[in-house]
């Protein structure tokens, strides 16, 4: 038993040492972020007089004893229920080698015990902007990720049982994974030379019917004897490739919806090299969705089709239409938004990498001409979800030599894309900065004042409970911005698994309401829960707005006559 002087010096210890350990770290950030003007906020005196601090520090010191007495006092070979157990998703312990161990599981629960401790550190500073605050837990988050003991060799027994296992051999084999995946410039996800687009990717029959300078438009061959007449455009991100919306066989949205009697044209964005860094966003608006609406009605003689759009590509669809409905045009018949925004209000952790300074060096920099590089959205995306997206394959690829496993969708996430200057910064400043897209005349394109309130056609929208990209209350303030009836319906799972998940498999579960309260959590309070996937649900949905029954048609017309097959070119260039 310690005295109480003892136990004060062990208090005054804890203290000391928490405080500078956040006076480094945020020396370390203050200067290049998360604080734009380079100064950082007042840090409170953690002293004996404050006694908010006090407590947590004692807390924390309390726990640590009850952790260390709990290890000390266990048997060879008992089975102890830990002090601080890890969250039901994390499954970077999950591994019987960390609890058979007592230092290992010491490890282990003092690196939880530690990084809760941080956690609620960055919750208390005193900083009144919220942006900043969000910013400070963010870049606390990142750090807590990358010191967890399982990033480490010498702190994973995973890796120790199996190097010793394999006498070496795994560290061996990780040293060459490495190796490898600095040549490519990535952490490699999945087994890239599984796949290949056009063979086992992107496979739903089909042609290229029309091409410019920034797309590339598919028309799918019929795979019904008849087919509605009302067709549907796809509009999918530019950001990544339309692919993801046609994997394989089994899990093609594409195909599913060409198997509903569905005429579907998909533009496919070309991947910007030198030669398309002027291109900025009134670009893809008149040379991309604007085109190809143009020639979806020549084709098929449909003055109305169907639309939809992905993420960035709803985005930009909702954008197109405003501008069309400016003009006097109704355009289109109905319209879908996959996981998008047009409300910024709320973007989740991306907002930690948008700022004013940010957004002014990527004006300066490439805003007249040049490319955003698509590995560094993917080091963005990627940040967001660490554990999963990044250490993860640290610890199989490097530390334990694991060869990645095929996965068709992990290989579209690393088939990035670039983006022409131009069109990033102006998208940058006017949705996630100043999000001006929300606000009737606030934006000019195309000579068009945007009123996304004129846009009052039928729409549907789906998001994604888990999405971190898109989070789903964000994507529910969109549908309070347009002039028509809306449905909302909510999937499980994240930004990609919550979008693509076909019915055969039974997975997952999606939510509806039919009720259009003003708040998300409301809607959600009355939603109903089905079994399985969206598509079907929304097929129905799409059905009903589109016509009866004609003749099924080939890809193209005189006018538009078939090019390519299916993919096509674009979709092959690599960034």
């Amino acid at each position: 038993m310690m005295s109480s002087e003892q136990s004060q010096a062990v208090l005054d210890g804890w203290m000391q040492a928490g405080q500078q350990f956040m006076e480094g770290f945020f020396r370390q950030f203050g200067q290049k972020g998360p604080f734009p003007d380079g100064t950082m906020p007042a840090l409170p005196a953690l002293s004996r007089e404050d006694a908010a601090w006090l407590a947590l520090q004692q807390e924390h010191a309390r726990r640590h004893t009850e952790l260390w007495q709990s290890i000390a006092q266990r048997k060879p070979g008992e089975a102890v229920a830990p002090v601080v157990p890890s969250a039901a998703t994390d499954r970077r312990f999950n591994a019987p080698e960390w609890a058979e161990s007592p230092v290992f599981d010491y490890i282990r629960q003092a690196y939880l015990l530690n990084a809760g401790f941080l956690g609620q550190v960055a919750e208390r500073l005193p900083v009144s902007d919220a942006a900043q605050r969000n910013r400070l837990q963010f870049m606390m988050r990142q750090c807590i990720d990358a010191m967890a003991p399982s990033n480490f060799a010498a702190t994973n027994p995973e890796v120790v049982r199996k190097a010793l296992d394999t006498q070496g051999e795994s560290l061996t084999q990780g040293l060459l994974n490495l190796i490898g995946d600095v040549e490519k410039g990535r952490i490699s996800m999945t087994d890239e030379a599984a796949f290949e687009v056009g063979r086992n990717l992107a496979t739903t029959p089909g042609a290229v019917i029309f091409e410019n300078e920034v797309m590339q438009l598919l028309q799918y061959a019929p795979q019904t004897a008849t087919v509605c007449k009302t067709p549907l455009l796809i509009v999918p991100p530019c950001i990544n490739k339309f692919y993801i919306l046609d994997l394989q066989a089994e899990n093609s949205f594409v195909r599913h919806a060409v198997e509903q009697g569905i005429t579907v044209f998909l533009v496919s964005w070309r991947n910007p090299q030198a030669g398309q860094s002027h291109l900025g966003w009134d670009d893809y608006l008149d040379q991309g969705i604007l085109s190809a609406l143009k020639v979806v009605r020549a084709v098929t003689r449909v003055k109305k089709p169907n639309v939809l759009g992905f993420c960035i590509g709803g985005t930009l669809l909702a954008a197109a239409l405003a501008v069309l409905r400016a003009r006097g045009e109704d355009p289109v018949e109905s319209v879908t938004f996959l996981t998008t925004m047009l409300d910024f209000s709320e973007t989740g952790d991306i907002a930690c990498y948008v700022d004013e300074t940010s957004v002014s060096a990527q004006e300066a920099g490439i805003g007249r001409g040049g490319l955003m590089a698509g590995r560094e959205f993917s080091q963005v995306f990627s940040s967001l979800r660490p554990n999963d997206l990044v250490w993860n394959y640290v610890v199989d690829n490097y530390l334990k030599g694991n060869k990645p496993a095929p996965f068709d969708l992990l290989y579209w996430n690393a088939d990035s894309t670039n983006l022409p200057g131009p069109f990033a910064a102006y998208y940058l400043r006017n949705t996630y900065l100043e999000n001006r897209l929300r606000e009737p005349g606030a934006l000019t394109m195309l000579g068009e004042p945007v009123d996304l309130g004129l846009v009052d056609c039928p729409a549907y929208f789906v998001a994604a409970r888990e999405d971190h990209i898109v989070p789903w209350r964000t994507s529910y303030l969109g549908r309070r911005l347009l002039g028509g009836d809306t449905i909302f319906v909510l999937g499980a799972s994240g930004h990609i698994a919550g979008v693509v998940n076909p019915p055969a498999k039974m997975k997952r579960s999606y939510w509806t309401n039919d009720a259009d309260p003003a708040s998300s959590e409301e809607w959600f309070a009355g939603a109903s829960e089905t079994r399985g996937s969206w598509w079907p649900h929304w097929a129905a949905w799409l059905r009903a707005r589109s016509g009866a029954q004609v003749k099924a048609r080939e890809p193209g017309s005189r006018t538009y006559p078939p090019r390519d097959a299916a993919p096509g070119s674009y979709v092959k260039v690599s960034a």
